[in-house]
């Protein structure tokens, strides 16, 4: 028997399908870590397969690599952005999915491979991906400074809503979460010889055989080709992954169905628009050298650091003379007009919110899209394709990510009973802890 195989032997498994449904983003860990420790997952080797409008893979920019090591430390440093890139350092998950919807769109489509590791030099966890999501961060090292890499394969996929056709009643929309009308084109030649139209990300560079290439379309017909009616997410080569995996976990953010990005709320338009101009992030050009990019991170870990300590000492006193001193930095010159605009709308300005709230705007915004009802039900129909052409998982997890104000608070209740009832739709009686209520609830 192959040491894979042993494995998967040992493992353990659920009566029923577990599905933890947290608040917060990164209270989903323990309940993987604890299904580790109970062996139903292995320790290494994870599949994550993450439907969410954020990829929640940056790391916590000062934290000590072997603090992955103390989970009790670990769980106590992550928040809603950095949870993920920690498992993986710990060796954990070697393949994350990360499923979007259209709106969403931080990091390149496609499947990217690079190394996780301790930067020897800060004895912190950085990355060898280029990507402009990571270089943005200031998470970008060369190879040869990371101790102990792992490596990680990661696949990013758009998922395009199902559009339902114009003929179908708002019955059947608002019924389909129950009776999702989805099927896969039956012919190879069909799924060929709409490669163009249905692929996306991985798609583009897988071969045409079922197996590989899966094109998922509605069943409907539509009488007029101006009614689009279908969702196109190349899932192939994903799927051939996770059965040859000995597990992997289902993890869903509601924001995926509809999002905002809360900072907007907060902000006039115009302090917005200094914020984006303070924090700006400026793409490097293409074919750079490993030393241009060296230098195109530590000019951006330089940037943030000095908004980080002026916004810090506004903190203390945000006298003139304050304002004006750090204002005379270079590229620093709209913090004068900033400041004063907090100061006309509030007594007392939360400079360290503005300063979080800066660093989400370096190459892109976050995603903003507060989705209509039939937009919902179209994205809960793409779960719904998606999930019932791979394996079931070995448990699910779920944030709502309505107390932050990222999923709308008056929606978050019925994309949270539409997700689960497309699971019970696909995996039967599930065993349901709603942990965010304190209550634990088994249905």
């Amino acid at each position: 028997m192959s040491e894979s195989g042993g494995q998967r032997a040992r493992l353990r498994r659920y009566p029923e399908l577990p599905v933890w449904v947290v608040e917060d983003h990164q209270e989903v860990l323990p309940f993987i870590y604890r299904a580790i420790g109970s062996r139903h997952l292995p320790a290494s080797n994870i599949s994550f397969v993450h439907f969410d409008s954020h990829p929640d893979l940056l790391i916590p920019v000062d934290m000590p690599a072997d603090t992955v090591f103390d989970k009790e430390t670990l769980f106590g440093e992550l928040s809603i952005e950095n949870w993920i890139m920690p498992a993986v350092y710990a060796g954990h998950f070697s393949h994350v999915v990360w499923l979007h919807p259209t709106w969403a769109q931080q990091i390149r489509e496609g499947r990217h491979h690079f190394l996780v590791g301790k930067d020897t030099s800060t004895t912190t966890i950085r990355v060898t991906s280029t990507d402009h999501y990571f270089l943005s961060d200031g998470l970008y090292v060369t190879e040869d400074l990371l101790e102990n890499p792992k490596p990680l394969q990661l696949d990013v996929i758009m998922v395009k809503p199902y559009k339902l056709c114009h003929s179908q009643g708002e019955n059947d929309a608002m019924s389909s979460a129950k009776k999702p009308k989805l099927a896969l084109e039956d012919s190879e030649n069909t799924a060929s010889a709409n490669d163009d139209s249905c692929s996306e990300g991985l798609g583009k560079d897988a071969v045409t055989q079922r197996r590989d290439h899966t094109c998922l379309r509605p069943s409907c017909s539509c009488s007029s080709e101006s009614q689009e009616c279908q969702t196109a997410v190349s899932t192939g080569e994903i799927l051939e992954i996770l059965e040859k995996r000995d597990a992997f976990v289902l993890d869903i953010d509601l924001d995926f169905f509809s999002v905002k990005n809360p900072f907007k709320e907060m902000f006039t338009q115009e302090e917005y628009k200094i914020l984006q101009e303070l924090y700006q992030f400026k793409k490097p050009g293409s074919n750079l050298t490993e030393e241009d990019l060296v230098d195109c991170v530590d000019n951006r870990i330089h940037q943030l650091e000095d908004l980080e300590a002026a916004f810090a000492d506004l903190c203390d006193g945000d006298d003139e003379e304050t304002v004006q001193k750090w204002a005379s930095n270079p590229g620093m010159e709209l913090l004068v007009p900033l400041v004063q605009s907090l100061k006309k709308r509030m007594e007392a300005p939360d400079y360290e919110m503005v300063h979080q709230a800066g660093l989400t705007c370096d190459y892109s915004e976050l995603p903003h899209h507060i989705s209509t009802e039939q937009e919902i039900e179209h994205l809960i129909q793409a779960l719904h394709t998606v999930l019932k052409n791979f394996p079931k998982p070995t448990l699910v997890t779920v944030a709502r990510s309505s107390l932050d104000d990222y999923c709308p608070s008056e929606q978050v209740e019925t994309i949270q009973e539409k997700v689960l009832s497309v699971l019970r739709s696909l995996y039967g009686t599930l065993d349901v802890h709603l942990v965010y209520s304190a209550a634990s609830t088994a249905s």
